[in-house]
């Protein structure tokens, strides 16, 4: 299996990597693939990419958990409010803490007293972003610096990697513009320039991931709460106590994506800083088919997206020849694959985009904003055959019932 699954993640990131050349040819945006805007990309794919791993851990014990948007707004609080009295580092575990407390309440909503998942979750999303804006005016209004929506600056910085005998040369090469060359330069530069520390640990943090649930007993007996509980517990195993630790797990890791917004990316906590980040790092997980490399993937995907609003508009009106030159491609395997109907329906789709960037110099941010939301529903289109779910997430369980 993984012989047959590393030739085509190679074989997608190439593509993707020449049709991405393209683009910047075609479209003059030389500033899609620079080194500046690839390591910018691998940032803030952070706090998506927890909030995916997040939802990696709960829903492979079988609890969907919407709410990790709110636990997320937690963890935003939680650095913004300790890092603003102790500094980065206590607002670091300060974070991590208090979206931990945001999955534990979760999972005594769902795990021990049966309410449905969605409704728990969607309590969840309300309960972080009302708590946090009472806790703000109360805590920080008076505060030098604060006021009702916004934390007093966080004092300290988490440090920063950049390894210069690599990103040098390789960005020198990136400004050449050179087809195809001076992308891949950009975009291994981007690797060794200005990381966040919390980026590095992310990194880790996907690979222990794979490792524990598919390498440990203890990984095996979380994901099977998630695919058979009942036949998980005629051995013995503790189903509830697994679904517990997953959920606090999974709220811990998206109050560390909380903590990437306020104390990496602003230095500040601040009202609506999440920006939905958790509902698409849910997405993220669905485009990885529950899996950590795949979640990975995604993450960066929606963290490059993410970071081309924050570009000049150049950079927009390229994501959307670079949409339009993927959906023909697209609507072209799928007529070669025998489904027709899908693939006219991307075609015409394409035509349209096309159109758009042919009548348009420029488009507003908001194109950025929603792209990440249309490429789930084009991989829920196209893969969606392929995509498996853990077989009972979602689904109830109470010890000792049968199915």
């Amino acid at each position: 299996m993984k012989k047959r699954v590393l030739p085509r993640v190679l074989l997608l990131i190439s593509g993707g990597l020449l049709l991405l050349s393209i683009t910047r040819v075609l479209s003059g945006a030389n500033d899609l693939t620079s080194t500046g805007t690839m390591s910018a990309a691998f940032g803030l794919a952070v706090p998506i990419g927890l909030a995916g791993l997040g939802g990696l851990w709960s829903e492979r014990a079988g609890v969907v958990n919407i709410g990790l948007e709110g636990m997320m707004i937690l963890g935003t609080f939680g650095a913004g409010w300790a890092g603003w009295q102790y500094g980065a580092w206590a607002g670091l575990a300060s974070a991590v803490i208090f979206g931990a407390l945001g999955g534990l309440l979760f999972g005594v909503a769902t795990v021990t007293f049966g309410v449905d998942q969605i409704v728990a979750g969607t309590a969840i999303n309300i309960l972080g972003l009302g708590l946090t804006q009472y806790l703000a005016k109360l805590l920080f209004t008076t505060a030098p610096g604060g006021g009702a929506t916004q934390s007093p600056i966080i004092y300290g910085k988490l440090p920063t990697v950049t390894i210069n005998a690599i990103a040098d040369p390789l960005t020198k090469i990136q400004k050449q513009n050179w087809f195809l060359i001076s992308d891949i330069s950009g975009l291994i530069s981007g690797l060794f320039y200005q990381l966040s520390i919390l980026t590095i640990f992310t990194v880790a943090l996907f690979g222990f991931t794979k490792w524990v649930l598919w390498n440990t007993a203890f990984g095996l007996r979380l994901r099977s709460a998630g695919e058979n509980p009942w036949a998980a517990e005629s051995l013995g195993v503790r189903v509830n106590l697994y679904k517990y630790l997953a959920v606090t797990i999974s709220g811990s890791l998206a109050g560390l994506g909380g903590a990437y917004l306020a104390i990496v990316a602003s230095s500040v906590y601040r009202g609506g800083q999440t920006a939905g980040r958790g509902f698409i790092g849910l997405a993220t997980m669905i485009f990885g088919n529950w899996r950590p490399g795949g979640t990975a993937v995604g993450a960066a995907i929606f963290g490059y997206i993410d970071t081309l609003q924050l570009r000049d508009d150049a950079n927009i009106r390229g994501l959307v020849l670079f949409g339009t030159l993927l959906l023909v491609v697209i609507a072209v395997l799928l007529l070669k694959t025998g489904r027709r109907n899908s693939g006219i329906a991307f075609m015409i789709f394409g035509i349209v985009m096309g159109s758009a960037f042919l009548s348009a110099n420029s488009f507003p941010p908001e194109v950025a904003q929603v792209a990440p939301y249309l490429t789930t529903l084009i991989v829920l289109a196209t893969a969606s055959q392929r995509l498996r779910p853990p077989s009972a997430d979602g689904i109830p369980y109470r010890k000792g019932e049968t199915h």
